[in-house]
């Protein structure tokens, strides 16, 4: 974030709502007071969580394990959670989320605390968090797990593409969240801004800052999106030029922190970041892993998943999450030393089913087995189950071996006859397939075997049964 940016209050966005250079590696941010002082050291920031039972939308992890992971969330972003609140209702109350009394409870906590963060474990409407806001105080900063998430993302994305992606989630999340920003100008306007009292020509200075942040912040959207798109037409061309070369490609999916980035660094010295956090690593990595038949498959690390995924971050990382529907075999990555595997697999399972890709060929590779004390992995309730360690390597050889058989699983059966001077195509069956049976006739070479889907319409023309009717290709 540029000194311009922060020093021009009435030209562009405010420091509230610039979000350039979130990524790390970039110039770090200046960190102001609400005066626009410059702060020498960036505040202490402690929390109270909160946490609601919706009887009427019941989540994937029970009301406690969802706090205990949104306190996980909490400690990755630097805060120091101080206490937590919890509600059952039947559904939220739509203009504070939780009840008149239990948001009475709330302030009492937050004062005795000393707590200067409230986050809401369920996103809140733009109203819900003013009027909590309201409530709290101005100086009570009020977030939902959404803005929590958008913030990690911000921290963690290291390349280029990622900080756009993250940024652009970041603004369609704020757009309807800026009033606050301009709260202490409309004070200036002696309370007549967006006031009752206020006409038409007497309108204060806040509301035609948050006018000008608001068409500003739509043109940097649009530009982002124009960046987006052509990185989605990049990996499109990337895409077809990986399938051009038939090379199996095997995305890595799992739940946040379940090992995926370890894992890859065990199969492929990939040198992946690899940490004991929530959201460690965003950035997708591809290597090339040589398969126990010799074949040789790309294997792609992508970002992880988690309950209540905000959906503007899913739609800001569409073009790489587009990989998983374009993999020929996706390896879910479950930790099963934790006490919700079973809600973090239903949570990946879901999310796959809504990128459209919950068909897909899958291999499910157990992790962190040296945290067992003893053989909970052993269920036949998980689809190609391999028990593994990705940190000590145990399991690494079958989990490879697991990934090979289930490619070859996948492949369409064939049996041709191919003139001999097409050893192209019997070049490519080897390479890319696996025969069974090849024998040399007086018409050609006769093979047996399997071959991946997108490469069969190159050698289809010749198989037995077209060439015996007639109706395949010329020798």
């Amino acid at each position: 974030m540029s000194e311009n940016q922060h020093a021009n209050r009435t030209g562009g966005l405010t420091a509230v709502d610039d979000f350039a250079g979130t990524a790390e590696g970039a110039a770090p941010a200046v960190v102001r007071d609400d005066q626009g002082l410059i702060l020498t050291d960036k505040p202490d920031e402690t929390a109270v969580l909160v946490g609601v039972s919706l009887a009427r939308q019941p989540g994937i992890l029970s009301m406690e394990d969802s706090l205990t992971e949104l306190a996980l969330l909490a400690e990755t972003a630097g805060l120091a959670v101080q206490g937590s609140l919890t509600q059952r209702l039947v559904h939220p109350h739509p203009a504070t989320f939780i009840g008149a009394g239990k948001l009475g409870e709330l302030e009492t906590l937050v004062l005795e605390l000393g707590a200067n963060v409230v986050i809401f474990d369920e996103e809140l409407s733009p109203r819900q968090q003013r009027e909590i806001e309201r409530v709290l105080g101005q100086e009570i900063k009020v977030i939902d797990r959404t803005a929590l998430i958008l913030d990690i993302f911000a921290r963690h994305a290291k390349t280029r593409e990622g900080a756009v992606q993250v940024e652009l989630a970041q603004y369609e999340y704020r757009l309807p969240r800026l009033t606050r920003a301009w709260t202490h100008l409309a004070r200036q306007a002696g309370g007549r801004a967006g006031g009752a009292s206020g006409g038409v020509g007497v309108r204060g200075p806040g509301e035609t800052q948050l006018e000008v942040d608001r068409r500003e912040i739509g043109r940097r959207i649009a530009h982002l999106k124009r960046e987006l798109e052509e990185v989605r037409r990049h990996r499109e061309r990337y895409r077809q030029r990986r399938q051009s070369s038939s090379t199996p490609v095997i995305v890595v999916v799992g739940y946040t922190n379940a090992g995926k980035s370890t894992l890859l660094n065990a199969v492929t010295d990939a040198g992946v970041l690899a940490q004991d956090q929530l959201f460690a690593t965003l950035d997708p990595t591809t290597r090339r892993v040589e398969l126990p038949s010799a074949r040789t498959a790309l294997f792609t690390d992508t970002v992880g998943f988690i309950q209540k995924l905000p959906t503007a971050l899913v739609a800001a990382f569409r073009a790489t999450l587009e990989e998983i529907t374009e993999a020929d075999l996706l390896l879910h990555v479950v930790d099963i030393s934790h006490a919700n595997a079973d809600e973090q697999v239903t949570a990946v399972e879901e999310m796959l089913e809504e990128l459209g890709a919950g068909g897909k060929p899958l291999v499910t590779a157990l992790n962190k087995i040296d945290l067992l004390d003893g053989d909970r992995w052993a269920g036949e309730e998980y689809p190609s189950p391999v028990p593994i360690s990705a940190r000590t390597g145990e399991g690494i050889p079958e989990l490879l071996a697991a990934v090979d058989a289930k490619l070859q699983e996948t492949m369409t059966p064939l049996r041709l006859l191919l003139p001999y001077h097409k050893g192209d195509l019997v070049s490519l069956i080897h390479e890319h397939g696996r025969v069974e049976r090849e024998e040399y006739t007086e018409n050609g070479t006769l093979i047996e075997g399997r071959l991946p889907a997108h490469l069969v319409s190159r050698v289809q023309g010749w198989s037995v049964a077209q060439v015996e009717s007639g109706q395949g290709e010329p020798g």
